[in-house]
């Protein structure tokens, strides 16, 4: 599965759009990682246990927008897009989109 930020696949032509192929997930933090949050506030610094977190995030709704377009029998997913938004205190959603296409 080819995925791709542009619009187009170089070298290749787009025969046929699909519709759109998204995947996304929701994930709170923890009482444990908040703990950690709160003391490196204090001294400054990334905080990894989040970066993780939505490293881990984002990697679960992209296979999960993979898994959508290869539903839709697509060879790839053209101007894929990244978007996440706050639910409620302490939980965000990734969401992961993109126009899923059969080549040539």
């Amino acid at each position: 599965m080819i995925i791709s930020s542009i619009e187009k696949i170089p070298n290749k032509e787009i025969v046929e759009i699909l519709g759109i192929a998204r995947g996304s997930t929701v994930r709170a933090r923890s009482i444990g990682n908040d703990i950690f949050a709160g003391l490196k506030n204090i001294v400054g610094g990334e905080i990894e246990e989040y970066t993780q977190l939505q490293a881990q995030s984002r990697e679960q709704a992209l296979q999960r927008m993979i898994k959508d377009a290869e539903r839709l029998r697509a060879d790839a997913v053209v101007n894929v897009r990244i978007t996440s938004s706050m639910i409620m205190k302490g939980a965000a959603e990734i969401l992961i989109y993109g126009t899923a296409v059969k080549l040539s």
